[in-house]
């Protein structure tokens, strides 16, 4: 008798999983693999910004191999720890090369994080055959070099300025603006889009200060701020300089308005700036993750992850949907036609509507404001309306 109904069970076991099969309950991709490279800073400085893009990336595949891939593909994410480094970039670039010499099968890289990085590895990638589409890189000439290949996910610089200059001068009635920038090409560019701004405003960068990436030392730079008597700060830089101008400043007296741009909107700049970043204005390319999603995407996160999504993790997972909804409409995972459906795509993502110009930038280019505040007794940040 029991012997009866463990073959019974062993067989009604059998059925269901071939209906489940036939049903598409079993959604395998059976194609093989399909390659997206992330290329990004994962260790050293700015390794928190670089991971946030990769564990989106690892997200948005997940789901679609959960769905059967793209175009029944496994969709494989390899990162590529450019260290911040643009030498090393290219070094990566040349092995993204090699790869697919050797037959790899790759649809794209989303990448780089920092604009020196996609800068330098856009002269091995425009002659490949991939899609690149950065998550975070904002610097003009990036799509004004007629790339048929690349594609931003964020705003340019040009954006940026023109919102940053905007709220300074119309919301924080600021006619006389301090400007200080890292001597990496993204804050040098930012720094003079910014201050051309300005001046269409009818306002004036009084002094314009160049810093080093790292730098965390800003006794000088304070003093020559304090001399030229501005009624406002902007730096244009990253979260590894951004909370010790900041600190240095507050220490020394200097309690003007203080903006700084996309690249501090990080957790670092508030967390490294020995609590004085309260007040401070940030200009960023994404909405905070927990405003756009919700609770059943962070927790997938999470399962993916292990940590929770952090400010660019959306930038990363919309990256990633926003290719493979171009390899669903070319039905192909060929570059070029890939390419050409980016162009023609009207996608609704965590960071908005994506639709691109020929350039490859954004159809309507989006800039969140942010400031520093304290809820529920510690520090956050708070969107500000524009």
């Amino acid at each position: 008798m029991q012997k009866r109904n463990v073959w019974r069970l062993m067989a009604l076991l059998i059925i269901a999983s071939l209906v489940l099969a036939a049903c598409g309950g079993s959604s395998e991709p059976t194609k093989g693999e399909l390659t997206v490279y992330v290329g990004a800073p994962l260790s050293g400085f700015q390794a928190n910004g670089g991971q946030t893009v990769l564990g989106g990336v690892r997200l948005a595949a997940e789901e679609f191999n959960r769905a059967g891939g793209l175009l029944g593909y496994k969709v494989v994410v390899v990162p590529l720890d450019d260290e911040s480094d643009s030498d090393v970039a290219v070094t990566l670039a040349e092995q993204v090369k090699a790869d697919l010499a050797a037959g790899k099968r790759v649809l794209g890289v989303v990448g780089h994080y920092n604009s020196g990085q996609t800068i330098a590895a856009m002269n091995v990638y425009k002659d490949l055959p991939l899609v690149v589409l950065t998550p975070t890189s904002s610097e003009m000439s990036l799509t004004q070099q007629g790339y048929g290949n690349f594609f931003r996910i964020n705003a340019n610089d040009a954006t940026q300025a023109r919102v940053d200059a905007a709220f300074l001068v119309n919301q924080i009635q600021a006619r006389r603006v301090a400007i200080v920038h890292n001597d990496d090409p993204y804050g040098i560019g930012l720094a003079q889009l910014l201050s051309d701004e300005l001046g269409k405003l009818g306002a004036q960068a009084v002094i314009n200060l160049q810093v080093k990436v790292e730098q965390s030392a800003y006794s000088a730079e304070v003093q020559q701020i304090k001399a030229a008597a501005p009624d406002a700060i902007f730096y244009a830089g990253y979260e590894i300089e951004t909370p010790y101008l900041r600190n240095a400043l507050v220490k020394s007296g200097v309690l003007l308005p203080f903006m700084a741009s996309d690249g501090a909107f990080l957790s670092a700049t508030i967390d490294e700036s020995d609590n004085t970043a309260e007040g401070m204005y940030i200009s960023s390319f994404a909405p905070q993750p927990s405003s756009v999603v919700d609770k059943a995407w962070i927790a997938a996160y999470q399962a993916v992850e292990y940590r929770n999504p952090d400010t660019y993790s959306i930038n990363g997972y919309s990256a990633l949907k926003a290719l493979g909804e171009a390899v669903k409409q070319a039905n192909s995972i060929d570059s070029k036609q890939v390419a050409a459906a980016l162009r023609s795509i009207d996608l609704t993502t965590p960071v908005g509507q994506v639709a691109y110009e020929a350039s490859g930038d954004l159809k309507e280019q989006r800039i969140y404001i942010f400031q520093v505040q304290k809820v529920d007794g510690e520090l956050e940040f708070v969107q500000v309306p524009q």
